[in-house]
This record gives C-alpha cells, structure tokens and sequence, in this order.
C-alpha cells in the first residue's frame, strides 16, 4: 500500500503547525546562523532532497532521509510529539526543520511561511555587534529576547534557566574579540538578559516567583555574576568602556527600582555591583543624592537600607550609626546583606558597626523569624562574619547563645580558645552528636591540652551504642573505649580505664556479644 503523505500531513495538521511555531520562537531572522539554517531547510524541500521512506502506524514513527552534504535520518514522532535526527546538532537543525516544512507543504505555502519568518527580521545582531555602543548592545538583548519572551507568554517554571541559557549563547556569538571588552560585554549581557525576565514575570499574569526553579535561576545568575565580576576586576579599565559602566549602573538601578518581587534578591545583585564594579567615589555620591530624592517608592523599596549602603560606602559613619540606633527585627535581612557587603567592599570598621547593631536582635532572628531549615545556613554566614571583628568576651557570649543547637561547632572553637574545656566537654554530653563531629569540633585539640576532661565524654558515647544491642554497636563502643583508654594514658589514669572497664564487664555480664568484643579488643 502507497504511503499518503498529503493525508499523513493533514491528519497531523495541529503537530506540524505546533512545531512550527516553536521553530518561529526559537530561530530568529536578525541572526545569520538561523536565516542560514532556514534557508537551507526551505531550498531541501524546493530541491526534493528530503525523502519520506515509511510510516509506522504502530507506533505513529514517520521516516524521512535527507539528502544533503552528509546525509541524515529524521524521525517524526506524531505520539510522543518530538522530532529526531542523526546530526550532531543538539536544537534546531535545517534536517529537522525541512521534514517539518515538507510536510507543511501539503496544506500551505512554504514561501509564505518563509517570507513571513523573514518579515520579523528588524537588524542583524551582527551589525549591531559592529556598532559598539551601550545602545546597540540593548538592542542587540531586545531583538533575542523578544523572539525568546514575546508577550504575554507564560514561562514554565523549568523553562526559566532554559530561556537566559538560550539567550546567552546567541549573544556570545557576537562578543568583542578583544580580551579586555569580553568580561564586560558578558556582564552587560547577563544583567539585562535578567532585567528583561523579570519584567516580563512582572507584566504576565500567572507567574510566580517564589518557586524552587526561580531560586535555581537566581542562583545560576549570581553564580555567573560573581564570576564575571571577579574576572573583570582582574583587567585593567579602558577609557572607552566609560559609557558601559554609565549604562550598567542605570541597567542595575531600573532591576532594584523598576522590577517587584523577592526584593532581597534585587538589593543583593545592586550590593554586589556597587562593592565590586562601582568604585568611584564621585559615582557614589551621585547615586546617594539620586537615592534621597526619590518620591514615592513602592512599599517593598527600603530607602533606609539603600542610604546605609552608601553611608558605608563613602565612610559616613556618624550617619551610619545613627541610623542604625533606629533597626529593628524586620530589617534583619536587609542588614545581613549590608553587613556581608561592608564585608566585601573591605570596609571593616563599618562592618563592626553593622554586626554589634546586629546582635542585640540576632537570637530572635534566628531562632524564630527564619524557618528551621535556614538557620544552619544563616548561622554558619553569620559566623564567618563575626570572625572578622574583634568581639569583647560578653559579646561572643551573646553571639554563641545566639546561635544555640546550631552553632555548637562555632561555639566550641570559641570554648578551646579560651582554654574552657571541661565547659566544651560538658556542652557536647548536653548536645551528643558522633565522633566524627566531635573531631570537627576540636576533640583532638583538647585530648592534646587535657585529655582527662574527655573521659566522661567517652563515656556517654560507649553507652550509647550498648543501648542498641547488636553486634555492630558493641563493636563501635569497643573502639571508643580504645580511645578513651588512650585519653586515660595521657592523662596518667591508666589504673582508673581498668577499674572502669572491670566495672563495665560486671555490669553487663549478661550480655554476651559484647563480652566476646572487649576481649577482642584487649580492654581487659
């Protein structure tokens, strides 16, 4: 029987069609690689290269072979919706959007749908490219973007990293060849690449951006933003890169002021730009005076916040605290950025100003405001902090009551400082953990310095795993009893370990197994 591909191609109208608008998102006209790609696609159909071979009604499989400089297999699947091809190509290739067309052909006009792919083309990336200007370069952001993120299209929260990933690999065909723009172009790219998604997340109903796949994408971009701008700071400034710098801060700016939601977020890439990139001390205060005459921010903008920046910034620190008297336990997270950015702008005794404003309040902020499943991250940031300043002992009290359950590792560092170990043995008897964190808690340090103090700690482990009556356990217990009789040697009570484990033996003389262990073992 005779294989109808006009019939096959009018029954899977609404695929071939389907398919053929994601092709119009996903290729632009404005590029070369892509007008190329498509022309290629359309002269196959017009030269008869792309042959349809068989249909499996099975499984719903058309088979096509193109003719073309290395031939290649194209498979459509009309169940699964996907197609297939055998070229290296990863997205799009004129293979693919060729057996596509060749099927288009039977209910429309190829060069209809060509022309009108073409129409959309407005200016090639590559001449804008050409001109380099900070203009240009938002032209060159727009004409990607808007092929990616047309209007009103809701975004699937997957496909958010897939959309700035896309984005940015059409950009970087197109960078400066010159080492010393690179950095630069790929700042620019990535900032506006992020100011244009959360516009459109703003403008489109239906998108929320409190979802783990935002957070991902939030944290992809930061990731990249850091590592651009450590490179960036490694190269020297060119006189000419002046009005990219000028656009980047207003770029910045409209993403803190412009743009709603998860503010936070926002504060922290403006932080980062302005402790890294923004250097000048003219261009902070041009910012600061800008900032002060804002009317009518919305709700969510903390101007307070945004003057504390640029208080720490340009060495204000009357103003700074005087401001900070006023904080209060809702600003924590605000203050928490503002004191990791002091932190990294190298401003150290802006940041101990910052911390001790902060810790008056910080107990109720980690242990009630944060959910549980942050306050170790929080606790650990906090720590590496603090240990940039030099705390009075009523201060590093306060900080490790503070932290509580979660800052017992910070906390017992603090203890073997200060030469407190029977109170670092007796806090780690309140809190038991395992060994293995003990060690990262400086149990070593202290079996160096007194090891007596660690014996009733021994102790309380060794019983822990007799408790669970198994053989394993008691093969555990036995090698902590092994290093308690270390701990006693050194500490010169080797005649109380054997009193202890002749005691140990009595009480548990029931037990077999472990009998047989500490034998083994030779406790005895």
């Amino acid at each position: 029987m005779a294989l109808s591909i006009s019939q096959l191609a009018k029954d899977h109208q609404e695929f071939v069609l389907t398919k053929l608008k994601e092709i119009e998102q996903g290729l632009h006209p404005s590029s070369t690689e892509d007008e190329e790609l498509v022309r290629r696609a359309v002269f196959s159909v017009r030269n008869k290269s792309i042959v349809f071979e068989r249909f499996n009604g099975v499984s719903s499989i058309l088979y096509a072979s193109v003719q073309d400089v290395r031939p290649a297999s194209v498979e459509i699947d009309f169940f699964k919706e996907e197609l297939r091809c055998n070229c290296p190509q990863i997205k799009w290739c004129r293979h693919r959007v060729g057996a596509l067309l060749a099927l288009y052909q039977y209910f429309d006009s190829v060069q209809d749908w060509s022309s009108a792919w073409r129409a959309q083309k407005s200016a090639q990336l590559k001449t804008l490219a050409a001109d380099r200007s900070p203009e240009s370069w938002r032209m060159m952001v727009d004409e990607v973007m808007k092929r990616l993120l047309p209007p009103g299209r809701i975004i699937e929260g997957y496909g958010l990293s897939a959309i700035r990933t896309d984005a940015l690999e059409r950009l970087r065909r197109h960078m400066p060849y010159e080492r010393e723009w690179q950095p630069l172009y790929k700042l620019f790219m990535e900032l506006a690449i992020l100011n244009t998604i959360w516009r459109h997340l703003n403008e489109t109903p239906g998108h929320s951006l409190d979802s783990p796949y935002m957070k991902y994408f939030i944290d992809q971009s930061n990731q990249s933003f850091e590592s651009i701008l450590t490179e960036l700071t490694n190269r020297s400034r060119l006189f000419a890169t002046d009005p990219f710098y000028d656009a980047l801060q207003e770029l910045v700016r409209e993403f803190l002021l412009e743009q709603k939601g998860l503010f936070p977020v926002r504060l922290h890439l403006y932080m980062l730009l302005w402790a890294v990139l923004f250097y000048e001390k003219s261009r902070r205060e041009q910012e600061l005076v800008y900032l002060n005459q804002l009317e009518n921010p919305s709700g969510e903008i903390s101007l307070s916040s945004l003057q504390l920046l640029f208080y720490v910034l340009l060495q204000k620190e009357d103003l700074l605290q005087e401001n900070l008297a006023q904080v209060d336990l809702s600003q924590m997270h605000e203050l928490f950025e503002l004191a990791t950015f002091a932190q990294r702008a190298g401003e150290t005794h802006a940041l101990a100003v910052i911390l001790r404003a902060i810790l008056p309040l910080l107990e109720a902020f980690l242990q009630t405001v944060l959910p549980v499943v942050q306050r170790a991250p929080y606790v650990r940031q906090f720590q590496l902090l603090f240990d940039e300043i030099e705390l009075t002992e009523k201060e590093e009290a306060m900080l490790y009551s503070a932290f509580g359950v979660y800052g017992i590792q910070p906390f017992s560092n603090f203890l073997i400082r200060k030469g407190r170990y029977r109170e670092w043995a007796a806090l780690h008897q309140l809190n038991p953990s395992s060994l293995s964190y003990l060690e990262m808690c400086g149990l070593k340090d202290v079996l160096q310095v007194e090891p007596a103090t660690v014996l009733p700690l021994y102790h309380v482990y060794a019983m822990a795993e007799i408790t669970q009556k198994s053989r394993m356990n008691y093969k555990q217990a036995v090698r902590i009893w092994k290093s308690m009789r270390s701990a006693a040697k050194r500490a010169g009570k080797t005649a109380y370990f054997e009193t202890y484990m002749n005691t140990i033996r009595t009480e548990f003389k029931r037990l077999r197994a472990l009998q047989e262990e500490i034998e083994k073992g030779n406790l005895v």
